[in-house]
């Protein structure tokens, strides 16, 4: 998977997304976040558009140390060719981020001299 690194140094992926298999018609860059240990974090506006289910709730601590309850949804995405199920935590932020979680086992690399990343 190639990606690219955005004029502010954000590491950058395009992942398809959506609520059923046959509907994964959203493609989404969303920026790596190795400091978030999870799998996906959309923004509610993007929850919204693509209309994930509600499935619960979760405790998460934040960058600043706060302790705050999210709402967790169900979504599907495509990843190395697989479609995967993914409970993800919405935020009220502007940007989606991919976590530790869906890199395990994978390489990351990121390049800020051809400004670009690769996870493989």
């Amino acid at each position: 998977m190639i990606g690219r690194v955005d004029e502010e140094g954000r590491a950058l992926v395009s992942i398809k997304m959506g609520a059923a298999k046959n509907a994964l018609v959203h493609e989404v860059d969303v920026w790596v976040d190795t400091r978030f240990n999870g799998d996906l974090v959309l923004p509610k506006l993007y929850i919204d558009e693509v209309k994930l289910p509600h499935v619960g709730t979760a405790k998460a601590v934040l960058a600043d140390g706060s302790e705050v309850s999210l709402k967790v949804h169900l979504c599907l995405i495509e990843w190395f060719g697989e479609i995967r199920e993914l409970n993800v935590v919405a935020n009220d932020g502007s940007n989606p981020l991919l976590g530790v979680g869906l890199l395990i086992g994978r390489d990351l690399r990121v390049s800020y001299r051809s400004m670009t990343v690769e996870i493989e």
